[in-house]
């Protein structure tokens, strides 16, 4: 008989809600009978003696019947109605469950385990049979929330403990069995036949034949979505099992406590899939995979990295330093893991019935079937290696590896899905996922993608900037602006930081303390080399949501380390120069803005990105040395550290207090940034900008004017502290970057009027006039006079920071028709916008130096002269050659830009002589 194709209803059927949420309740009670051996499997465990595979076997085979059960159950919700089959099975899993309290050897055990596991079957008939009720608009949210039944198995781990240690294991099963068995009842008096087959039954119509249901998962992309859900569910069920186990091994736990604290991943892990199901339905199922492996990955790592004792052979010595992850920060990092991965099952089962309307039951209960064995393979493996390899940790290595593979396969999916619909003129067809790719019923056509690249960009025209172009191209920009705000300030953190090591026990001397303020500056500006050509790449939104998110490492290192004054040098060392992450956003974020805006708005947009984002480093200079005097985080955070004056201080704050913000960062970045497919080129067509001479003439200039801001943010504090000892410096430290900030960004739009080389030429002028102060009011031994030409110098610097940034676009335009006559207008736009924004980069890196050499100049001057006046000298000959160039090669008479910038002053009808 053929198949009779159905449609899911435009509207909610009645009694939809109430269907839902008995379900829902229902499911509840399942997963909590499906995962019972988590708890009583410790009571047995001590009973009969077993080893840590036979435990992972014990607990795992529940799993293992629920997840093989799934595609049979699937059809046969699909085919006799799933209220039924529902009802049904609660009742033979109740029977099982009862039958286990009466098992008196380990293989009985494992015979009753395969009876309760058909509960954990329960899932892929209550995504048949809720679905039916539901428009595909609502499904995501719809089946977010069934899914948050998994919250069962927080049900379990909270109560179970404590019935086991009153009553014994054999309890916790008969209350279990008697409280699902009462949940079938309630099931059946709530809840009614699905609105298909009720329609079939009074149509007189066959179900569709289990041939027909199962033919549909010869789709190898259906098998591939499996996968995905292998790693979100199958690895939640696999922790949600081995979590009392672990923490009673290797924490030292009670059965209760641990059983309490295992539920704090689990509670999250289930009930924020409701909120990934909303999540799926607002922006897309890949997006919230994306974010959810990303995460994912960075979690895992830190969980698999075992307790270590680190030997170092150092010069007066051996250096020994120990590292391990205390029980806050493990339930802190497992609770975020398990937050994300509920986001990530909501996402997988987002396109199930959309898909697959007629095909429900068994392409649902397939994929549940792949993530449910994840839950009976995986603890089994935990065990296996933890017998092997003796370290506790090894469970979350496997689980790394796996996200891992789950997270390039699916990027690089992607990558050539988007190149083969752009080379077909067909990307805006391109579904929300690449697994979906071809999948679907006979007839359907994958819907297009709510968020993704944005191949027609055409700012320079009037029309579509107005009316499509700028609300894009402001949102990019405020998204970029305030990660470069984070990046700044973890980049620059450590020129608070190390003024107040001292005071708190660490013995650094004077020159060791000039280089941690000085290696984020060297590595910051070494990694935006590399960082100015990776957005045409991996795309603007990609790099800025990596990027971003790196700042998590140096902000967790910092607010570790500086806990303990026995910290070897060598480990901050490492992390001053992981600071340098911040320092490498700069150049990506700028090249990435510069593709939003028209050449008449471009200055004014890099002045409000670069100004704001310069703002990180006065925000940090303002509110550290505010988060450092109180207990911010409570015992979270650590205990305070005694000053030598006696107060305390918290200052892993200085770290800590980014984390929550970067977060927020990473995840606006990956939500509301997009990439432009037209800036998309190899590190090969942008690296024609090293045979440009004005690449590296700019590259002088801008070093000028942001290595100036950048190397006085990170000295001056440091400096001010040792010149003038008498003053409380770091006060007062966080206005000259804030003044350079601002300028920067209210400085744009004098560029644009009068011309960024007449203005920049003029910024040095002043920045001559501002050290020649410095000199005379430090040799007067005036902080009042020293910190006015501090001002001075940052106020024109930021200035400075717009005005070059102006002129790249103009320069690189004259420099591209000359060199390339032969392309067309257009082209030569094209290859312009490319190497301005590759050249806006890369400048900014050799720039970034400053943030290095000034610090290291200022240290070395004291050490050799006990002044900081040879430092000085040398900068003033510095602006000197800066002044110089401007004129002779941009600005006077004889320079590129001086007819242009002339013009610009000229008024458009010049009245008659």
């Amino acid at each position: 008989m053929s198949e009779v194709v159905t449609t899911a209803p435009a509207t909610s059927a009645p009694g939809a809600e109430r269907v839902l949420w008995t379900s829902t309740i229902a499911f509840t009670a399942c997963f909590a009978v499906w995962t019972i051996f988590s708890i009583i499997g410790l009571g047995v465990k001590d009973e009969l003696g077993l080893s840590e595979t036979q435990f992972g076997l014990l607990v795992g085979t529940p799993i293992l019947t629920g997840s093989l059960a799934r595609v049979l159950l699937g059809i046969w919700a699909d085919q006799i109605g799933g209220r039924r089959v529902f009802a049904a099975v609660m009742v033979f899993a109740a029977i099982a469950t009862f039958l286990t309290s009466y098992a008196d050897s380990y293989e009985t055990l494992l015979l009753a385990a395969l009876g309760v596991g058909l509960a954990g079957g329960t899932f892929s008939i209550g995504v048949t049979y809720v679905s039916k009720f539901f428009p595909p608009q609502k499904q995501g949210t719809v089946l977010g929330i069934f899914g948050a039944g998994n919250v069962g198995a927080a049900v379990t781990k909270f109560i179970a403990p404590f019935v086991m240690v009153a009553a014994g294991w054999q309890a916790v099963a008969q209350v279990w069995a008697a409280a699902l068995l009462a949940m079938a009842v309630l099931f059946l008096l709530f809840t009614k036949e699905d609105p298909e087959q009720v329609a079939r039954q009074r149509e007189g119509r066959k179900a569709a034949a289990m041939g027909a249901q199962l033919a549909v998962l010869k789709n190898i992309q259906v098998w591939r979505f499996a996968l995905y859900y292998f790693f979100v569910f199958g690895a939640f069920v696999a922790l949600a099992l081995w979590l009392p186990r672990y923490l009673m091994g290797v924490y030292g736990l009670d059965v209760e406590t641990a059983g309490m604290l295992a539920a704090f991943y689990s509670v999250p892990a289930s009930l924020f899939r409701i909120y990934g199901g909303r999540l799926s339905d607002r922006y897309g199922a890949r997006s919230v995979l994306y974010v959810t492996f990303g995460i994912s990955v960075l979690t895992t790592f830190m969980l698999a990295y075992p307790p270590t004792t680190y030997i170092v052979e150092g010069v007066r010595g051996r250096i020994t330093f120990h590292t391990e992850m205390g029980l806050v920060p493990f339930l802190v990092t497992i609770f975020v893991l398990g937050l994300f991965m509920s986001f990530g099952k909501a996402a997988v089962f987002k396109h199930i019935p959309v898909y697959y309307p007629n095909h429900v039951g068994a392409v649902g209960g397939l994929v549940g079937m792949v993530g449910g064995l994840g839950g009976f393979f995986l603890p089994l493996a935990f065990g296996a290696l933890l017998d092997l390899t003796g370290v506790w940790t090894s469970a979350f290595a496997l689980l790394f590896v796996l996200v891992l593979v789950a997270l390039v396969w699916m990027h690089f999916a992607i990558r050539y899905m988007e190149a083969v619909a752009a080379r077909r003129g067909t990307a805006a067809a391109v579904p929300e996922l690449p697994e979906m790719q071809g999948m679907g019923e006979p007839g359907f056509v994958a819907p297009p993608r709510k968020a993704g690249p944005i191949g027609d960009w055409r700012p320079e025209e009037p029309a579509f900037w107005q009316a499509t172009g700028r609300p894009i191209a402001r949102r990019n920009l405020w998204i970029s602006t305030y990660c470069l705000l984070l990046s700044f300030a973890v980049w620059m953190v450590w020129s608070v930081v190390v003024a107040r090591l001292p005071a708190i026990g660490f013995a650094f001397s004077t020159d060791q303390l000039f280089w941690l303020a000085a290696l984020p500056g060297l590595s910051g500006a070494t990694l935006r080399i590399f960082y100015a050509f990776l957005v045409p790449i991996f795309g603007g939104r990609l790099w800025t949501t990596l990027s971003t998110a790196s700042l998590l490492i140096p902000a967790f290192g910092i607010g570790y380390a500086v806990q303990d004054p026995q910290t070897p040098y060598l480990i901050f060392l490492v992390l001053a120069l992981l600071c340098g992450f911040g320092g490498g956003n700069f150049a990506s974020s700028m090249a990435n803005i510069s593709y939003f805006f028209p050449k008449s708005e471009k200055g004014n947009a890099l002045a409000i990105n670069a100004g704001l984002g310069n703002l990180g480093v006065s925000l940090m200079q303002f509110l550290v040395p505010v988060v450092v005097t109180m207990s911010l985080f409570g015992a979270l955070g650590g205990q305070a550290q005694t000053a030598a004056d006696g107060t305390q201080l918290w200052m892993q704050n200085a770290g800590f207090v980014w984390v929550p913000l970067i977060g927020i960062g990473t995840l606006a970045a990956w939500f509301g940034m997009n990439d432009i497919l037209s800036a998309k080129s190899s590190f090969a067509d942008q690296a024609t900008i090293f045979g440009r001479a004005h690449t590296w003439l700019m590259c002088w200039l801008y070093t000028g004017t942001f290595g100036t801001f950048i190397g006085m943010s990170a000295g001056f504090p440091l400096l001010a502290k040792l010149v003038f000892p008498e003053v409380d410096a770091l006060k007062y430290a966080f206005v000259g970057p804030l003044l350079g900030a601002l300028s920067r960004a209210g400085a744009g739009w004098i560029s644009d009027r009068l011309g960024g080389a007449r203005v920049t030429f003029w910024v040095f002028v002043v920045q001559i006039i501002a050290i020649v102060g410095m000199i005379y009011f430090l040799d007067q031994a005036s902080f009042a006079g020293f910190f006015a030409m501090i001002l001075l110098l940052f106020f024109v610097s930021g200035v400075g920071n717009a005005s070059t940034f102006q002129m790249v676009p103009g320069i690189m335009r004259r420099a591209v028709d000359l060199a390339e006559p032969g392309l067309s207008d257009e082209q030569r736009r094209l290859q312009a916008e490319r190497e301005g924004a590759a050249v806006i980069g890369f400048t900014s890196a050799i720039a970034a130096y400053g943030a290095f050499y000034i610090p290291k100049a200022y240290g070395s001057s004291i050490d050799l002269t006990g002044t900081a006046d040879a430092a000085l000298w040398g900068f003033l000959v510095f602006y000197v050659s800066c002044a110089a160039l401007t004129w002779f090669a941009y600005s006077g008479p004889r320079g590129i830009l001086h007819r242009s910038e002339g013009a610009r002053l000229r008024p458009a009808n010049p009245l008659p002589a």
